[in-house]
C-alpha cells in the first residue's frame, strides 16, 4: 500500500437509509397527530353527536306516528313531522372547543331529517349513510366522543413526533456532508479535523469486530482528544466494494506505533505496543 494513498469512508447507504425512514415516520406521525389534533378529533366529534340525532329523529318519528287519537299507524301528517322537526337540535357537549370551530351553534337536525318521506321507512342509517357522504363525513363514527384532554394529548404527542423529525433530518443533514479519511500524515475525522498520525496514542478495538467501532485517543500537536470511528456509518464493510472502513482501519494499523486495546479469543483484554504489519 503506498504510502501517500488516501483512503475516503463516507456515509453507507445503510445508514443513510435507516435515517431516511425515521425522518419519514417521525414525519409522517407528526402529520397524522396534528390532523388529529387541530381537525381530525373534532370532526370526528361532530359524527358522533350526529350520528345520536338520527337515531333519535328516527326514534321519534316512530313514536309520533303510532301515537295521535285512534292510535292507528299514519297518524302523523308530514306538515306536523316537518314542523317538529325543524325545532330540534342536535345535542352537544357544553364545551364547544371539542368540535370544529366552524360549526354554527346551535345546530339544528339535518334537512334530511325533516322529510317526511325519507323518514317513514324508518330506515335511519340509510339516510345516515347517504348524508356523511354528502358531507364528506365518516359514516363509522367513534364510540365514545372525544374530550379536550384527549384533543390536548394529540397536540402534546405532534410536538414529541415533530421533535424527533427535526433531529433525523439534522443527523442526516449532517452526516450527508461528513466522512472520515486517512493517508499518509493524518486521520480526517468527522468533524473535519485532521489528527496527525504521530500523535496517535491508543487504539481500541474491543467493539470493531462486534459493531464496527473502534476508539483512537491522541494527543500531541494536533491536541488531545478521542477519535470514534463507526465502520457502519462510514464506509461500510461490504466485500463488494472491498470493505472500505476494514481497508480504513488497516491503513491506520499500518501507520500506527501506540497502544492498541483488543479482545483476544479468550475474551480477555490485552495490549501491545507494536504495530500492525504493514501491507
Amino acid at each position: 500500500m503506498s504510502s501517500s494513498e488516501t483512503i475516503v469512508c463516507k456515509p453507507t447507504p445503510w445508514f443513510l437509509l435507516r435515517a431516511l425512514v425515521m425522518l419519514v415516520m417521525f414525519g409522517v406521525f407528526s402529520v397524522l397527530f396534528y390532523i388529529d389534533g387541530s381537525t381530525g378529533y373534532r370532526k370526528k366529534n361532530e359524527s358522533f353527536y350526529l350520528y345520536k340525532a338520527f337515531q333519535q329523529a328516527n326514534a321519534d318519528f316512530a313514536k309520533m306516528n303510532s301515537s295521535g287519537p285512534s292510535a292507528t299507524e299514519g297518524s302523523l301528517t308530514p306538515e306536523a313531522w316537518k314542523s317538529y322537526a325543524a325545532s330540534q337540535s342536535v345535542a352537544l357537549p357544553p364545551d364547544p372547543s371539542v368540535l370544529p370551530s366552524n360549526l354554527k351553534l346551535p345546530m339544528p337536525w339535518p334537512e334530511i331529517l325533516q322529510d317526511y318521506d325519507k323518514m317513514k321507512p324508518l330506515q335511519w342509517n340509510i339516510l345516515w349513510r347517504e348524508y356523511t357522504k354528502e358531507r364528506g363525513l365518516n359514516a363509522e363514527p367513534p364510540e365514545e366522543p372525544y374530550d379536550a384532554q384527549k384533543i390536548h394529548e394529540q397536540w402534546i404527542v405532534f410536538g414529541v413526533c415533530l421533535t424527533l423529525t427535526l433531529i433525523a433530518a439534522f443527523y442526516l443533514a449532517r452526516t450527508l456532508s461528513r466522512k472520515i479519511a486517512v493517508d499518509g500524515e493524518a486521520v480526517m475525522t468527522p468533524e473535519g479535523r485532521r489528527i496527525a498520525l504521530a500523535d496517535l496514542k491508543t487504539l481500541d478495538l474491543r467493539k470493531w469486530e462486534t459493531k464496527g467501532l473502534a476508539f483512537i485517543d491522541f494527543d500531541g500537536t494536533s491536541g488531545k482528544g478521542r477519535i470514534r470511528i463507526d465502520g457502519l456509518t462510514y464506509g461500510g464493510f461490504k466485500k463488494e466494494n472491498d470493505e472500505p472502513a476494514e481497508r480504513l482501519m488497516r491503513y491506520i494499523r499500518s501507520r500506527f506505533s501506540g497502544e492498541i486495546i483488543e479482545y483476544t479469543t479468550d475474551f480477555a483484554t490485552t495490549s501491545t505496543d507494536d504495530p500492525a504489519p504493514t501491507e
